[in-house]
């Protein structure tokens, strides 16, 4: 069986959904329309590690919104919105950057998740995950989407790259 330390291995793109996995997944409205969400600050000094230990990332995330667009350019991510197909976009990206779907992990925690979740070489869904996909995932993070699941995540390439520059 293979470990997980070896299936993060061979990821070399991380895709993450936003709502429910950037965020604790409520939304403030204000009376004149504007939404706001609450995001973990050190998701970003997580996302550096991954760019540092040459893993790229991307958000896809299904519904077009400018608090996704105003994080993503905070966090210097690629940010694809308005998506009906999730799992058609990421087989773009995947074909972009000539790598396949089994070099794929993917972050999410909703059932709009699912189609990604199954066809990529690590599913990962965050501690509050809907009971639907939870099945489907290698690894569930301790933490809850919004309070440090991106950070985990990060963390957990981090510490498997160590790990293995040790093996060797």
């Amino acid at each position: 069986m293979t470990s997980l330390h070896e299936i993060i291995g061979r990821i070399r793109l991380v895709a993450f959904d936003f709502d429910g996995v950037f965020t604790d997944n409520m939304v403030y409205v204000f009376q004149d329309g504007t939404e706001a969400v609450r995001c973990f600050r050190s998701d970003g000094i997580g996302l550096h590690k991954l760019k540092k230990l040459g893993i790229e990332t991307v958000i896809i995330s299904t519904e077009a919104n400018p608090v996704v667009s105003a994080r993503a350019r905070k966090l210097k991510m690629r940010c694809i919105q308005d998506c009906q197909d999730k799992r058609a976009v990421l087989e773009e990206i995947a074909d972009e950057k000539n790598i396949t779907l089994a070099e794929v992990a993917f972050v999410g925690n909703d059932i709009n998740d699912l189609a990604c979740l199954e066809c990529v070489g690590l599913p990962i869904v965050v501690q509050d995950a809907y009971p639907e996909v939870r099945d489907t995932a290698l690894y569930q993070t301790k933490r809850p989407g919004g309070q440090g699941a991106v950070r985990e995540v990060c963390d957990l390439f981090e510490g498997a790259n160590k790990a293995m520059k040790i093996e060797d």
